[in-house]
């Protein structure tokens, strides 16, 4: 495993270069972001996905979320709409995910089988520097075992976990307050998934 470290203010982009070259080589990559710490792999590799699921033990039938460097970027990934686009336009980067159609180049194991993907933009400089490194949108699975508890840090991975990243970024404590907030956007009357970050309150106060 490659350790790297990174002090978010202060971005080296030899070593965000190492780390997107691994993502290209199918690899996993840790990282902090404004929530926990998550694993990328790049979305549009079967091979890649597979092995992010089966290192989390990760059902097949859940999907993973995506982040994005822009909405540029989310809009490669996803479908967007005007409700999409004022919402990004209010609270990225930021604790919101947007759950919207993807496009066909995303595989469908990413997908948990589905159509549609939750993406966001977020608000930590490593993260948006690993996506936009990278190209695409990047995965962001929790970085922890199913079941277990979202890390926090680099030193709160769980070894079992740690033995299949390829890549690991510390970046010094991610917030870890609350999880991003996930809005299902796929059909005219938006929907709560998960409450977060953002105050459920606040999404529908900017859609009106």
């Amino acid at each position: 495993m490659d350790l790297i470290r990174i002090n978010p203010d202060a971005l080296e982009s030899a070593a965000i270069a190492r780390a997107a070259a691994a993502l290209a080589a199918g690899g996993i990559v840790a990282y902090p972001t404004d929530t926990f710490y998550g694993l990328a792999v790049d979305p549009r590799n079967l091979d890649a996905v597979r092995k992010l699921f089966d290192a989390k033990g990760r059902a097949a039938g859940q999907a993973s979320p995506l982040i994005a460097a822009t909405v540029a970027q989310a809009e490669q990934a996803v479908e967007f709409h005007d409700a999409a686009r004022r919402l990004a336009t209010q609270f990225w980067p930021g604790p919101l995910s947007l759950v919207l159609r993807a496009h066909a180049l995303i595989c469908r194991e990413a997908l948990g089988g589905g159509d549609t993907a939750a993406v966001r933009v977020p608000d930590h400089a490593i993260a948006r520097a690993l996506a936009a490194a990278a190209s695409f949108c990047i995965t962001a699975t929790s970085a922890n075992l199913s079941t277990a508890p979202p890390a926090r840090s680099a030193d709160e991975i769980s070894p079992r976990l740690v033995a299949h990243i390829d890549v690991l970024i510390d970046g010094g404590p991610a917030p870890g307050v609350a999880p991003s907030t996930i809005v299902d956007l796929t059909d005219p009357v938006p929907r709560l998934v998960r409450a977060g970050g953002i105050a459920w309150e606040r999404v529908l106060e900017s859609l009106q």
